[in-house]
């Protein structure tokens, strides 16, 4: 199901997160349950992995992740607002010391001029309330952006265990 590059990376997330005694939990929308996925994928991941939201709607971004609704009536689902909200509701809903979200459009359809087919926000949200977003915009069709940013997501995830 998954390429050895991205099961090695998550092996490293959940490896970072050993040491370091976290656990970490998913807020997914465009990606639909594909980081949580990858990381249950690697045997003994129940030591790390608390929960995984996926939020496809935005009823279910504010009902499972108390995301405000004016922050989606404002900004959109797909945007940085949005994903710092789901990362930091995950955080909150869920016994985890970091959580992260992502959002986006993966196609083929939904794209307009200011968010083009391809644009993704990923956040990472910790316990103690310290949260960054990044905006990518990836290439390909769906299947390719769901990837990439899968393996985005990983990678944030092992990224916070050795700054944080």
């Amino acid at each position: 199901m998954f390429d050895p590059e991205t099961l090695a990376l998550a092996e490293s997330v959940l490896a970072a997160y050993r040491t370091r005694g976290w656990h970490l939990a998913t807020a997914e929308s465009c990606t639909g349950g594909l980081v949580a996925a990858a990381l249950t994928a690697i045997a003994g991941s129940s030591d790390v992995v608390e929960r995984s939201f996926v939020s496809y709607s935005n009823e279910a971004k504010i009902e499972m992740l108390a995301v405000p609704s004016d922050t989606i009536a404002a900004h959109g689902a797909v945007s940085a607002e949005t994903t710092a909200a789901m990362a930091r509701g995950a955080v909150r809903r869920a016994p985890a010391d970091v959580a992260v979200a992502i959002t986006g459009i993966a196609g083929p359809g939904g794209g307009n001029p200011q968010k083009p087919v391809g644009l993704v926000y990923l956040g990472v949200a910790r316990r103690d309330g310290a949260c960054r977003v990044e905006r990518r915009v990836f290439p390909g069709d769906r299947s390719e952006i769901r990837q990439a940013a899968l393996v985005e997501a990983l990678q944030m995830l092992k990224d916070e265990a050795r700054t944080a």
